[in-house]
């Protein structure tokens, strides 16, 4: 077991563990500066010291360095008002050189020695001419990274299509991977504008209960497909995974009769896989031009 201090940066969902030092007490919410690859940096604890096993940790751990004192809170603070300002000014340049690039935000390192731009680009941009022409009016060390899509979304932040925060910018730590396989697992359509996120690509909470989905999915009976049912036998119309019911529609009588049935009530081939249930989705022609605009 070993001791740790929880750190966040930049108001991430990520948290970073540190070494406190001995015998001193950290305030959840309260600032630190810390040692971190980039440098000193000031981040605020989320986590007070607390025990952890070794398993959990990257050895070895950086050091916090000390609390934030009142002039730390300062700096910090006058370097947050000239983000506006230093966007705007390289805008500016980047329009000027005609640069295909989309600035999306910077930030100033906690020592004032160096200023980080963050933009977007569909190919490689050649920025050297920029570099110097932003050395030159801010007299800092300039750096520009070219940060993807899913990037982009995580540091501007929104309002996603479920009506909360995007989960990339305030509860998920990292990246997650995400597949056209896990919507169909899930039975979803597979429209663009119902299982993408702001970013355009496939939405981060498709993972979230993918085990479940798919591990029930191959057992549930083809949405299309005939099942036989206590009634007769009939077509499935659509299936309720998470309380293992099926809709099916019954002609009887010169009519059609929708009805829910428990699946250990129906009778129906099973399928060996989520994915191999007759004909594939994906080569559905009516789906191939929606599945090329998510995944390009």
């Amino acid at each position: 077991m070993a001791k740790i201090v929880g750190v966040k940066f930049k108001n991430t969902a990520k948290v970073y563990y540190f070494e406190p030092k001995k015998d001193e007490t950290y305030e959840e919410g309260s600032g630190v500066i810390v040692e971190t690859a980039r440098g000193l940096e000031y981040g605020k604890v989320t986590i007070p010291v607390k025990e952890v096993p070794d398993a959990e940790i990257v050895h070895p751990l950086k050091p916090i360095i000390r609390k934030a004192t009142a002039r730390d809170e300062k700096v910090v603070k006058e370097n947050e008002k000239k983000i506006p300002d230093a966007l705007s000014y390289t805008e500016e340049m980047i329009k000027e050189a005609g640069l295909d690039m989309k600035l999306v935000g910077c930030e100033f390192s906690f020592d004032g020695k160096k200023l980080v731009f963050y933009f977007t680009s569909e190919g490689r941009v050649d920025f050297r001419e920029l570099v110097k022409i932003l050395a030159g009016h801010f007299h800092l060390r300039i750096e520009l990274r070219q940060i993807g899509i899913r990037d982009e979304t995580k540091m501007l932040g929104g309002i996603a299509p479920c009506g909360r925060e995007c989960c990339c910018g305030s509860c998920m730590p990292d990246f997650c991977q995400v597949s056209i396989k896990m919507a169909k697992n899930q039975g979803l359509h597979l429209n663009p504008s119902k299982i993408s996120g702001l970013c355009g690509r496939l939405m981060c909470c498709l993972s979230y209960e993918n085990d479940y989905y798919a591990e029930v999915y191959p057992k549930m009976p083809k949405v299309g497909g005939t099942v036989k049912t206590p009634d007769g036998e009939g077509v499935v119309v659509s299936n309720d995974m998470l309380k293992l019911i099926s809709k099916v529609k019954i002609a009887k009588d010169g009519g059609e009769v929708y009805k829910d049935f428990p699946l250990d009530s129906l009778e129906f081939k099973k399928n060996k896989g989520g994915d191999k249930k007759g004909k594939d989705e994906d080569d559905d022609p009516e789906n191939k031009e929606e599945l090329k605009k998510i995944l390009d």
